[in-house]
């Protein structure tokens, strides 16, 4: 059993897995977030219905477990990776040319990509659910979610913020994808040029699901139906 977490095709596979626990959790956040695209009352409900009870609170526990999984095993393989090979980050046999770019600078992206998670958790779910939880009275109701994210996406430079954390998952997104169902066995030639295909499109979806939500909360136009957003 040590041997999956000391060897280097443990890791790897340790780090797939998570990653893609964490991309199943992506396509539902960004589905539960465009709910906000045009009802901010529905918004307000999904975050009233997942809130504090004992299954938000244990799903919860178990996405910060898988990044935190995925996070230190990344960045132990990516130092092995470079003092080994350089910039050649992860062990494949192919590698399709287009996103050669990614490949190389994966541990910057995934800082980035961090560094944007931290300030989701700080205007979200510090505001969220931890204050329902520590019984914190803010400005806005924590389960006033469509208020809160109109809130914050009001303000240019969180806006903008929030764009270049998305373009970094993104390019995170297009290497990490095709790269974790690699590690998992689908390394011949034919499928490695049809899940770059699948995870270009996947990213692109998922992004532009989040992006949206950001630059049309930003410049008033949702949600679709006016006024609902600000109920509580």
């Amino acid at each position: 059993m040590s041997g999956i977490f000391n060897s280097s095709i443990g890791r790897k596979l340790l780090m797939s897995i998570s990653g893609l626990f964490l991309v199943l959790f992506l396509l539902f956040h960004m589905s539960m977030n465009l709910v906000a695209v045009f009802s901010g009352s529905a918004y307000n409900a999904v975050c009233e219905f997942l809130g504090t009870n004992w299954y938000a609170l244990a799903a919860t526990a178990v996405l910060a477990l898988g990044f935190l999984v995925h996070i230190v095993y990344a960045f132990i393989l990516s130092v092995q990776n470079r003092k080994a090979r350089g910039n050649n980050r992860y062990a494949v046999t192919v590698k399709p040319k287009s996103v050669e770019w990614a490949s190389q600078n994966m541990l910057v992206l995934g800082i980035i990509v961090l560094l944007g998670l931290g300030l989701h958790l700080a205007h979200f779910w510090y505001k969220m659910m931890y204050a329902e939880l520590a019984g914190i009275e803010n400005e806005i109701a924590a389960t006033n979610g469509a208020e809160w994210i109109k809130f914050w996406f009001s303000q240019p430079l969180v806006a903008v913020l929030y764009v270049v954390w998305l373009a970094a998952l993104w390019f995170h997104l297009t290497h990490g994808f095709w790269s974790a169902i690699q590690t998992l066995g689908w390394n011949n030639n034919t499928w490695i040029e049809r899940w770059e295909c699948i995870s270009k499109i996947f990213a692109t979806v998922v992004c532009l699901g989040f992006a949206l939500v950001v630059i049309g909360y930003a410049f008033g136009i949702f949600p679709l139906c006016g006024s609902c957003c600000c109920a509580a």
